[in-house]
């Protein structure tokens, strides 16, 4: 068997292994494998076809790996769902107690309660949203 179908055998596992395992190093060694089956094509002799290998493999593992992973592994940026909602105006539609309330968030009306349970909030009031609870908006009056 030709030495690059070797290689070419070999990246295709590893990179098959890559899916699987999602450490971006199984992906790395197989484009490592994959550039020195090339080099084996080309006609490399067997000990330069592993230093090919060996310094490609080293160089996308030290290097390409951690840029990967930085790329990967980001905090969310974006809240969504009910997440998105806390730190919104909202309007009171029926005045809100401790107890019970009802507040307009962009357009859809909530159930709410006081986020301080001592207060009162009229209804006409612009408030902030605190804390989602369920399905019950927690709301602070703005000041």
């Amino acid at each position: 068997m030709d030495p690059w179908l070797i290689w070419l055998i070999v990246a295709g596992v590893l990179i098959v292994a890559e899916i699987f395992t999602l450490t971006a190093a199984l992906g790395m060694l197989g484009a490592a494998a994959l550039i020195t089956a090339g080099s084996a094509a080309a006609g490399l002799s067997p000990p330069f076809q592993f230093l090919v290998f060996t310094v490609v493999a080293t160089v996308t593992v030290l290097f390409v790996r951690p840029i990967a992973l930085r790329h990967v592994i980001q905090p969310q940026t974006t809240r969504f769902g009910v997440d998105a909602l806390v730190g919104k105006a909202a309007y009171v539609v029926s005045e809100v107690t401790g107890m019970e309330g009802r507040v307009r968030i962009d357009g859809e009306e909530w159930t709410a309660r006081s986020y301080d349970e001592t207060l009162v909030i009229p209804q006409g009031t612009t408030v902030d949203v605190m804390e989602i609870s369920g399905s019950t908006a927690l709301v602070y009056p703005r000041e």
